[in-house]
């Protein structure tokens, strides 16, 4: 009965070989969710840059674009939330000139860039028409 609890003592727990490999797998484990995680914040951090350049490019539209009638030609520069906005109107092609008497279309490029205080940048870009005077 000596002999049997002896054997049993030595078959019980892991050798020291065991435990280094179940170690070395939790670590591979947790620095491949480390890097998960990792890639998961900055692509969180990317979304929310977008988030606020969107945000702050609406709100520059429906502020600064709100009665286009008043737009002349130039720029506008002006602070939006964290960032600033630019709006610049400036004549398309050449020379839009109407024969005299009759009343046209001039084209107009509209361009509006905004930039976050985290330095993301997006720019539109559109073509307006505007009605030109009669000779």
């Amino acid at each position: 009965m000596a002999d049997r609890r002896e054997h049993h003592r030595r078959q019980a727990g892991f050798t020291l070989i065991e435990v280094l490999v179940a170690l070395a797998v939790v670590s591979v484990s947790i620095v491949a969710i480390g890097a998960v995680v990792s890639r998961n914040a900055a692509s969180v951090r990317k979304l929310e840059q977008h988030v606020t350049l969107v945000t702050d490019a609406r709100l520059a539209l429906a502020t600064m674009l709100a009665d286009r009638s008043r737009l002349q030609p130039g720029n506008i520069d002006q602070r939006s939330g964290s960032g600033s906005v630019v709006l610049q109107i400036s004549p398309l092609g050449g020379d839009w000139s109407e024969p005299a008497g009759e009343q046209g279309w001039i084209p107009e490029r509209v361009t509006l860039r905004v930039r976050t205080g985290s330095g993301a940048v997006t720019q539109v870009q559109t073509v307006r028409l505007v009605q030109g005077p009669r000779g």
